[in-house]
């Protein structure tokens, strides 16, 4: 049955599949200098965010990626003071990382400003901790950010990117992970977006490879449900420079002073379980 107008469909050809959300209205239309922004109401799943036509975040389960995005990083530092996001200019990231009262500073490097203003109107409660005194946002290139950074600044360094093409194609190769590596200190922890575990685990593959040969000692590809991706089923990948990503703190986490409503001490020990479907597969 072909469906109407009333819903937002976004196709993956080379997956032979697609994910379809009804919606009531488009709120916002715009091209920007990077990329095409669309912003609808629907009837379930709260506003939905699609640029150039893939979706990026709705209200009602974006909850999951931030969560996974930050907190499995974080409390496997054993210091965490300084944060960089590349990317993530919907700002859901940087509300979960000033959720941790030991995170010092967190700056957010978005190259596409109309994300973050659009995301200020739309999606609110994403920009909470916008002004934060911890919070810096610039809007520049992340990839030109990272290669000017001084040695071993940060600490964590989390790649909220949209899919590796566009304007994120840059994010996803040896050179950049090699100035992550740099940019990180000692037991400097990079995580990025990895894609769906069923669907993607070619371009996984290639991502663990090239933060190896980068000069990261470990790797890990954490796994999470995401209802609104591609095959409902996402990843983060984390690459550690001279800590064991097996190291978390767990004390901290049953002792988080935040709510939550995925993380908990009990779904990291699991995230760092690989399915066998996905253990398999990986390199």
């Amino acid at each position: 049955m072909a469906l109407g107008d009333e819903w937002f469909t976004e196709v993956c050809e080379e997956c032979g599949s697609a994910f379809s959300l009804k919606v009531k209205q488009k709120l916002h239309e715009e091209q920007t200098d990077y990329q095409k922004i669309e912003i609808y109401e629907t009837t379930k799943y709260g506003n939905l965010m699609v640029i150039d036509g893939f979706i990026m975040l709705s209200d009602r389960d974006n909850f999951l990626y931030h969560e996974m995005m930050s907190h499995p990083a974080i409390y496997t530092h054993p210091k965490p003071d300084n944060v960089l996001v590349i990317g993530g200019g919907d700002c859901g990231t940087l509300k979960e990382v000033l959720k941790h009262p030991e995170v010092k500073m967190a700056q957010q490097v978005e190259i596409d400003e109309r994300v973050t203003r659009l995301s200020e109107k739309y999606f609110p409660s994403l920009c909470e901790s916008n002004n934060d005194p911890r919070a810096q946002l610039h809007f520049v290139d992340g990839i030109k950010w990272v290669k000017e950074a001084e040695q071993g600044y940060y600490d964590i360094i989390i790649v909220d990117s949209t899919d590796p093409i566009g304007p994120a194609e840059g994010l996803f190769n040896e050179a950049f992970y090699r100035d992550c590596h740099r940019a990180l200190g000692e037991q400097g922890i990079l995580v990025q977006q990895s894609e769906s575990p069923l669907y993607h685990i070619k371009l996984i593959n290639a991502m663990r490879d090239a933060m190896r040969r980068a000069g990261f000692e470990q790797v890990h590809t954490l796994d999470f449900p995401q209802p609104v991706y591609p095959s409902g089923w996402w990843s983060a990948t984390m690459a550690g420079k001279n800590w064991s990503l097996g190291n978390y703190r767990e004390a901290d986490i049953n002792e988080m002073s935040f709510k939550t409503r995925y993380y908990n001490c009990e779904i990291h020990k699991a995230a760092m379980v690989e399915a066998p479907l996905l253990a398999e597969k990986l390199d």
